[in-house]
């Protein structure tokens, strides 16, 4: 019987490589966290997007913002939303482009953001945090999970 080295540096024989577990699925909770967020943000999005439509008080009032109006960036939560919603189901069945188009809606909500924070500034500045953690989990890990 033939012996190879294992990881703590002692002899031992290829049969027994086999009980060490090999970390091919390491980084895929991140792919699944990635995409839990991913639906969170989206629905939350597509709420507040519709309430944001809808001339709803839960905006500050006589908010200024940089381009257009409320109603304007409403619309915008509301697609992004719903290409989130149906990027975080692809993810979890690791769709082929799913994780692009995650990564993508991700940055464009970002963005949006930071361009809506004079409306409800709390609201925006966490909704971009795991906006980050979302690009950091597909970009990082997302390739394994594919693999």
């Amino acid at each position: 019987m033939s012996t190879s080295a294992d990881p703590r540096g002692t002899s031992a024989p290829l049969s027994a490589r086999e009980n060490y577990p090999v970390d091919d699925d390491r980084g895929y909770g991140w792919v699944l966290f990635a995409g839990m967020m991913l639906s969170i943000v989206g629905v939350l999005n597509f709420i507040y997007g519709i309430a944001a439509i809808s001339d709803s008080k839960f905006y500050v009032n006589n908010a200024q913002f940089i381009i257009s109006d409320l109603n304007v960036w409403g619309w915008f939560l509301v697609i992004v939303g719903a290409v989130q919603i149906v990027s975080a189901v692809g993810i979890w069945a690791q769709a082929a482009g799913a994780r692009w188009v995650g990564i993508i809606s991700a940055a464009v909500n970002a963005l949006i953001q930071m361009l809506v924070i004079s409306g409800y500034p709390f609201l925006s500045l966490s909704l971009f945090a795991v906006d980050i953690l979302i690009i950091y989990g597909l970009l990082a890990h997302g390739r394994r999970a594919a693999a």
